[in-house]
């Protein structure tokens, strides 16, 4: 497996500059790897991650495991949260890791004598055990690993707005084939007057 300083150097690369959440990334994606006991992806999307933030922390993910948003075998859940889960999607075994409540403090003590918290958590998370700075707990996924990854070429078009809808992620209502958005489950909100606006404009 790539040395820990390959990796980091990977990242920092990736992200245009070297922080501490990047090295718990990277140090959690190596853990997750291990302890499922797979090797990082290289084209099988065996493993599949699941993140709960994205940024530098996702970033650190990707670099020790290949696993990417491209590729399918990382997904962001956005719960603003440093962990992530690690599901061998032959299997279904799942192992969620974060890191340990205190680690800032355990960090410092680490490092008793960088008195900038900042570079006292870069020194440490790189050399720190395992077993001190990180929790591994065996989950169980709500959703069904073969739903979440789904099949290739799945595709339909929303009953409503006629999008395309791939993954097998339309939602069914009344016999209907919805997009999240037209069920009432969407991020956004259709700006009604400025799509009126722009179109008059358009047209004059």
């Amino acid at each position: 497996m790539t040395d820990l300083s390959t990796l980091l150097e990977i990242s920092a690369r990736d992200h245009n500059h070297l922080c501490p959440r990047q090295i718990l990334g990277v140090r959690i994606g190596l853990r997750g790897v291990c302890s499922l006991q797979l090797k990082p992806n290289q084209g099988s999307k065996r493993l599949l991650i699941i993140t709960e933030t994205d940024g530098c922390f996702a970033d650190g993910l990707s670099a020790a495991t290949n696993c990417t948003v491209g590729h399918r075998t990382l997904r962001v859940e956005d719960y603003g949260k440093v962990a992530a889960t690690f599901v061998d999607t032959q299997t279904g075994r799942a192992i969620r890791i974060a890191p340990v409540l205190d680690i800032r403090e355990r960090a410092c003590a680490f490092v008793p004598n960088e008195p900038r918290h900042y570079f006292a958590q870069m020194q440490a998370y790189q050399s720190m055990p395992d077993e001190e700075m990180m929790t591994m707990q065996e989950v169980s996924l709500n959703t069904p690993v073969d739903q979440i990854v789904s099949r290739p070429g799945m595709r339909v078009n929303c009953d409503v707005c006629g999008e395309e809808i791939m993954n097998e992620r339309e939602i069914q209502y009344s016999g209907l084939k919805l997009c999240r958005n037209c069920s009432g489950h969407g991020y956004y909100q259709i700006n009604f007057e400025m799509c009126i606006n722009t179109q008059i404009h358009a047209q004059s």
